[in-house]
């Protein structure tokens, strides 16, 4: 029997956690001979948890309480080290508990996954659900991302992980700053399945502006070598190729030199003894069964 683990950060969204363990079982519930776990971390919500029940087509669920805040991508990351260091599974899930990613998508996944078992699958982003402005600045994110990495990032944290690259990733430093940037440096071959971004099911989306702006330059500090080493080729072309050095050229690779100091402050995120200590935020963890 296939085992899969579902791994969910949770920070006070409880309600939504409740529908999306509900919406999981009815995605699952035709699957046969596979068993699936829920992994719960909760980043320590300020908000008491829900009682939890554990659905039909859900073998068990295991709630980690952590004891300070460390946000979503240190939550996943410490969420893979738990599964490689403790847990005996074939495929880990990783997916947002607010409903962006969609439960209904988990069946693809899951039969790709069988059909490729050796290789992980991401979910690729072919449409998302928010507004103009947010759509139109998340293409420029791709972008810049791909014009200074090479590396066209077209998913999230949404994917399905065999158990060998979740072992992998386990104790990459990169994984404590981002996680799909991560997942592209160091897992050489991936598949993906087409992924509609869905509506939080309660309240307005938690990714700002601001947080995608952190976001893009968390994925493109993953590759800060990579980054230099085409501004420096740029910078070169615009001064050898550029008859006359004018003001705008100037400010182009001022820009170039600003913004390779502000991905390396970034890339300061990826902390490798933070990671492989993760485990010391482990408040308590509790296991749900039927």
């Amino acid at each position: 029997m296939k085992k899969f683990i579902i791994l969910i950060p949770v920070y006070n969204d409880w309600k939504s956690l409740g529908k999306l363990l509900n919406e999981i079982n009815i995605s699952i519930q035709s699957m046969k001979e596979i068993e699936f776990r829920c992994l719960i971390i909760n980043d320590a919500s300020t908000e008491s948890a829900l009682e939890i029940q554990v659905p039909s087509n859900i073998h068990s669920i295991e709630l980690i309480n952590m004891k300070k805040n460390r946000g979503h991508t240190r939550c996943n990351a410490f969420g893979i080290r738990n599964v490689a260091n403790n847990t005996n599974c074939n495929h880990l899930i990783i997916m947002d508990g607010d409903g962006e990613d969609r439960p209904e998508e988990i069946k693809e996944l899951v039969e790709r996954a069988l059909n490729n078992p050796n290789i992980s699958i991401v979910a690729k982003r072919v449409k998302r659900s928010e507004g103009v402005l947010f759509r139109a600045l998340y293409q420029i994110h791709k972008v810049i991302t791909y014009v200074f990495t090479g590396k066209n990032m077209n998913f999230g944290h949404y994917s399905c992980l065999t158990i060998n690259d979740v072992k992998t990733l386990s104790s990459k430093s990169s994984l404590w700053g981002n996680f799909s940037g991560s997942v592209k440096l160091h897992i050489k071959k991936l598949k993906s399945i087409n992924s509609i971004r869905g509506v939080r099911y309660y309240g307005p989306s938690k990714m700002s502006l601001l947080k995608l702006l952190i976001h893009s330059f968390s994925i493109i500090a993953v590759f800060k070598k990579v980054v230099f080493l085409r501004s420096v080729f740029l910078i070169l072309i615009s001064s050898y190729f550029v008859q006359k050095i004018n003001l705008l050229v100037i400010t182009f690779q001022v820009s170039l030199v600003l913004f390779n100091l502000l991905i390396y402050v970034v890339s300061l995120r990826e902390n490798e003894e933070d990671l492989l200590n993760s485990g010391k935020n482990e408040k308590n963890r509790t296991n749900y069964t039927h």
